[in-house]
Order: structure tokens, then sequence, then C-alpha cells
């Protein structure tokens, strides 16, 4: 297998979604919270890419085995394009979730029991986004689950391996006792700060599943399109991309967020063309690339302001 066909099985130009809140949540740590761990930061960095990189592989093997489109299989996947053995396949899965969860324990080493818990579930639905009989891809829930596990999942991990003050959470032990202690408040402060990149990524998923409605159900994967229909999706694409500006708006109102972050708000023009072209058209080759552009320009601005804030702590 060559690096341009790995690159390829794993699909790096998407990893965008992974590092947008992994950077985020750098950033309000330091804005917010006032604390940073840098090997926990890289070690999660590490781990967060691997494992990334181990669900989009078990995705693309998954399509592959399932496709009922001999056509899809062979031409469009690719495992079948680049001609891959399964067994290949496999191997490379394993062996990046071996070394991701390896990181993941070190980390938790160098933490919190509590570390473990949060992997194992951010693992759990990982894995079983796109393996197992029923993948959480091919249900109404893919949406959901994938913006909640990234855009709030990282950015909170994130934040609590950098949580070297102890502010956000901690599960303690005393045998034969444990202690669970936290601050809701914090929680929910950064629950909602984290809410654009969870909308934004997914838009990308509604975005994807809109576009390959068609394809989607000849290949028995009944996504939120199908049971929604077409144009409700655009519908809820279109405000989930607004409400991402609303929660800024909020998060400076509560001062979560410093109010530099309202020049989010000058991105709305190119935001609004671009959700014009897909509201007239949903077709992957030539409108999917929206979801992904509105994506970069908020967030890439959205972090860039974050940083700036960081000057007025």
């Amino acid at each position: 297998m060559t690096l341009k066909i790995f690159l390829r099985l794993v699909e790096i130009q998407t990893k965008i979604a992974s590092l947008i809140p992994f950077l985020l949540g750098i950033l309000f740590s330091l804005y917010y919270f006032n604390q940073i761990d840098w090997t926990n930061t890289v070690l999660f960095f590490i781990a967060m890419l691997v494992f990334d990189m181990t669900t989009t592989a078990i995705n693309n093997l998954m399509d592959y085995q399932k496709a009922k489109d001999k056509k899809y299989k062979q031409e469009v996947n690719v495992i079948g394009q680049s001609g891959l053995a399964e067994k290949t396949v496999i191997q490379l899965i394993l062996g990046m979730l071996v070394v991701s969860t390896l990181i993941g324990l070190v980390l938790v080493l160098r933490t919190n029991f509590l570390l473990l818990l949060m992997g194992g579930v951010a693992f759990f639905i990982g894995i079983f986004y796109t393996f197992g009989p029923i993948p959480i891809s091919r249900t109404p829930l893919g949406e959901i689950l994938s913006g909640l596990t990234m855009g709030f999942g990282i950015f909170f991990i994130t934040l609590f391996v950098n949580d070297v003050n102890n502010i956000l959470i901690q599960l303690q032990f005393d045998h034969p006792e444990f202690l669970l202690s936290g601050n809701y408040i914090e929680i929910l402060s950064t629950f909602l700060v984290s809410l654009p990149t969870v909308f934004l990524i997914a838009n990308i998923m509604l975005a994807n599943n809109t576009c390959d409605l068609e394809q989607d159900i000849t290949n028995h994967r009944f996504t939120l399109p199908f049971y929604i229909g077409k144009k409700q999706a655009v519908i809820l694409f279109n405000i989930l991309m607004y409400s991402s500006y609303g929660v800024i708006l909020l998060a400076v109102l509560l001062r979560l967020l410093h109010p530099i972050l309202l020049g989010t708000f000058l991105t709305l023009p190119l935001i609004k063309r671009n959700l014009d072209q897909f509201n007239k058209r949903q077709v992957k080759e030539e409108t999917f690339v929206v979801a992904i552009k509105n994506t970069v320009l908020f967030s890439v601005v959205e972090i860039v302001l974050l940083g700036l804030s960081l000057f007025f702590v």
C-alpha cells in the first residue's frame, strides 16, 4: 500500500473536522481557564488523529463489504478502486487502533481515571459508527452523534487533559469509596462554546447524506434525510449554520468569549452565498463542498479571533 492510497483510505482531507475542535479546545483552555499541559496536548492530538483515521478506514471497509451496487464497490470505493486486500486493510485498522489505545492509556495515567470512561465512550461511538450489523452512520442518528462526539467530545477532552487545576470534573478513589466532583456551570459553559463546532460537523454529515440520498437508498443506508426528506434536510442544514452565529452571540453576552469573537459575523455574506448554492442543488460533486467551505471559513475565523482574544486576558 502506497502512502497516497493510505491517505485516500483514511481520507486525510477530512481530518480538519477533528483539528477544529482540538484547536478551539486549546485556545479556550488558555483564554477561559488559563491553563495548559503541552505534553498531554501533544499525546491527545496523536491519539485523536490516529483514531480518527481508524474510524474512517473502518467506514470505507464497511461500505466496501456491505455495498449492493457493484459499480460503487469496484469503481468508487477506495478499496475496490485501488485493489486493496481486505486482510491488509483490517491489519492496518487493528494496528492504528492499538496505537491510539496505548496513547490513551498513557494519558489516563497522566490525568484521571475519568478519561478512561470518556475515551471508552468515544471509542465505542467511533467504532460502531460504521461497524456492526447496524452502523450508526446508516441510521438517522449519524448527524447527532458525529456532531456531539467530535464537536463537543474532542473539545471537552482537550480541555480535560489540560485541566491541571481540576476545574471541570474529577473522579477520585479512596478504597472502598470513590468521589465524583465537578463544576456543572463550567461544564455547561464549555458545552455552549462548543455548539458551533457541533453544528458545523453535523452539517458535514448532513450535506453528505443529503447529496448521497439516492445512492444510500440503493446501498440500504437509511440516514436522516431519508426519514425527513430532502427539502427538510436542506432547511435543517441552513438552521444549523445560522444557529452557530447565535451561539457565538450568546457566549459573548455571557462573557464566556471575548467580544472580538463577534467578528465571526463578518463571514455571514460568504456563508449565505455558499448556502444559496447548496439550497439550489444537492449534488455530491458540485455542492457538498459547501459544507466543507462553510466549516473551514467559520472555524478558521473563530480560531483566529479566539487566539487574538488571548491578548486581552
